[in-house]
């Protein structure tokens, strides 16, 4: 065994509190180097009496190491533990005080999980568990008032341009929503409606106020309160890392320098401020002189900001929040958030955008969730093509899975494509057998999975701004049979709750195979997915103990011949096949 790819920690992914009674501990070993790992446990104060020997269970593996995990419910919310692993006739056993050929004795220099406090649990929205989001970027979803459209608006289809509109606004989502209804979202993410002189509105100039080419406040409170009554959630999105030039607190630094009052709201390098200068002397969003970063850490900005976050909450009853450019504002300020948003609605639900690996954001203390790129970068470049096969495929995915515990995992934002990304349709080549792969994936995986407006009927679009194109409502127009393959799997995945809540693992990824079989598993039923990456029809095989297995999508037996099911699939076919254990 090579030892020193053992690893643990007693923190974050590796060792957390699932619930008020489970634990879970993860190990790391080489892959394919281990057979088995046991959790060797007892009480600190009372060993023996309490003393265990836990079989764990690979949960995943990717390129170097295979992942092993247990959920644990110690009698007195407290216990000591150490790993036996074996390898052929080698065992050893790891400690926190290090490796030895013999067991150590316990309780001294084992781990400890000294005691499980509920305060201390991350605790996600159970309702993000049962939501299919779909993001909609207002400017461009539906036109239901022309008398609030900007000057200068487009006819409603044309090309999309960077600074153009169309008049999509608040009363355009309120005629909508049986078609939303219909296609089975019961969750709507928001780009900002905040006042703002762009389309895209992530400058914005007035925080309280909508903008009024949406509608107005009692506009939006109507809205809400008809999407709740449809058992549909509504997240708004929250520009709190910079604001818009235009913005009165910048607005006054610009007219009175170093005399203004507002002048520690922002990161000033120098005065006077100079607006129209590349770079800009003063922080900013990327490069962008007209989004200037505010100064979170500034108490006087806090409050402001968190005041924005409350009222919302408060006044219109949203659900929750998306957080643009997260990572580019400080953890105080997002603990801070957390408190006040969840002493507003306990169950609302706070989503990061970060593109990157998120823990230090998802420890319970600061955000509910994040947007999952990752996750889109590994099943596009996967479904695009077949350059990546499914070895890596499944690496890369299992890889994701355990950057986060499973509560994380469950609520976790995914996407295809969003507004600042290209068309899935696009980046799939046009090709909607593609397309119906990545959203089998997407609507079968664990996490809280999220449509962009349009995907369903066919819209196409490289990046910014042709992916913000205007949604089609002419029916004739539409791809119906797309929309009616969303809405089939999206009614699958609300119909089994073990496709929201099970565990996922991948049972065949090969190398030089395009070809890949997962599960999704819990108490009650088990379902397994075939995928068909190729051009080529194919027969694919995998053992299975028992013959009592169905169709997922049409209801008919599955039979295993031998102690194997050898399911027939068409090029970039699949296959979703189901039995009940209980």
């Amino acid at each position: 065994m090579l030892l020193e790819c053992f690893h643990h920690a007693t923190r974050s992914n590796w060792a957390y509190a699932y619930d008020e009674k489970t634990i879970h501990l993860r190990f790391r070993t080489k892959r394919d180097d281990v057979d088995e790992v046991y959790a060797i446990t007892g009480d600190k104060y009372d060993w023996e009496a309490h003393y265990k020997e836990l079989k764990m269970d690979k949960l995943a593996s990717d390129h170097f190491f295979d992942y092993w995990e247990i959920g644990i419910r110690p009698m007195h919310k407290r216990f000591s533990y150490g790993f036996r692993i074996r390898a052929g006739n080698e065992t050893v056993w790891m400690v926190e005080s290090g490796i030895s050929h013999e067991q150590p004795t316990p309780p001294g220099g084992y781990y400890e999980f000294p005691y499980i406090h509920p305060v201390d649990i991350f605790r996600a929205p159970e309702w993000a568990k049962e939501a299919v989001f779909y993001q909609i970027f207002p400017d461009r979803f539906a036109n239901g008032d022309p008398s609030n459209d900007p000057e200068g608006s487009k006819e409603w289809g044309g090309q999309p341009e960077q600074g153009g509109f169309f008049g999509g606004d608040l009363k355009g989502v309120m005629d909508n929503l049986e078609y939303l209804t219909d296609l089975g979202i019961n969750a709507i993410y928001f780009t900002p409606l905040f006042k703002s002189p762009s389309n895209h509105k992530y400058d914005t100039i007035d925080y309280m106020e909508i903008d009024p080419q949406f509608g107005t406040k009692d506009d939006l409170r109507r809205l809400v309160q008809e999407c709740h009554k449809k058992g549909i959630r509504v997240v708004l999105d929250a520009v709190f890392n910079h604001s818009g030039v235009e913005f009165a607190p910048f607005q006054d630094v610009v007219r009175n320098g170093d005399n203004s009052k507002y002048k520690d709201w922002f990161h000033i390098h120098s005065f006077p401020v100079t607006v129209d200068e590349n770079p800009a002397n003063y922080d900013t969003f990327g490069f962008y002189g007209h989004m200037p970063k505010l100064n979170t850490a500034n108490p006087e900005v806090k409050k402001y900001l968190l005041d924005v976050a409350t009222y919302w909450l408060q006044e219109m009853d949203i659900d929750g929040w998306r957080l643009d450019v997260a990572n580019e504002i400080d953890h105080r300020f997002w603990r801070d958030f957390r408190v006040a948003v969840k002493a507003i609605k306990p169950d609302a639900y706070i989503v990061g955008e970060v593109w990157s690996d998120s823990m230090l954001w998802l420890m319970g203390d600061q955000f509910d969730s994040v947007m999952n790129y990752p996750f889109a970068d590994k099943t596009l470049s996967f479904f695009s093509n077949c350059d990546k096969d499914g070895y890596m495929f499944a690496n890369e995915i299992s890889r994701l899975l355990i950057r986060y515990p499973q509560q994380t995992n469950e609520v976790i934002f995914n996407l295809l494509c969003s507004h600042d990304t290209p068309r899935v349709l696009t980046m799939l080549g046009e090709d909607k057998r593609r397309l119906k792969l990545a959203l089998v994936f997407l609507l079968t995986y664990i996490g809280t999975p999220c449509i962009f407006y349009g995907d369903e009927v066919g819209l196409r679009g490289g990046g910014d701004p042709d992916c913000r194109k205007c949604m089609e409502w002419d029916y004739d127009r539409q791809d119906r049979e797309l929309y009616d393959f969303y809405k089939l799997i999206i009614a699958l995945r609300k119909n089994y709750p073990m496709l929201r809540h099970g565990r996922f693992r991948f049972l065949k990824a090969e190398p030089g195979d395009c070809r890949v079989i997962y599960e999704r598993l819990d108490d009650e039923m088990h379902f397994t997915v075939w995928m068909n990456n190729t051009t080529e029809r194919t027969v694919l095989s995998h053992p299975m103990e028992t013959n009592d297995w169905h169709d997922a999508l049409s209801g008919q037996r599955v039979e295993v011949t031998d102690g194997a099911m050898n399911l027939e699939l068409d090029e970039l076919g699949y296959r979703i096949i189901y039995r009940k254990i209980i």
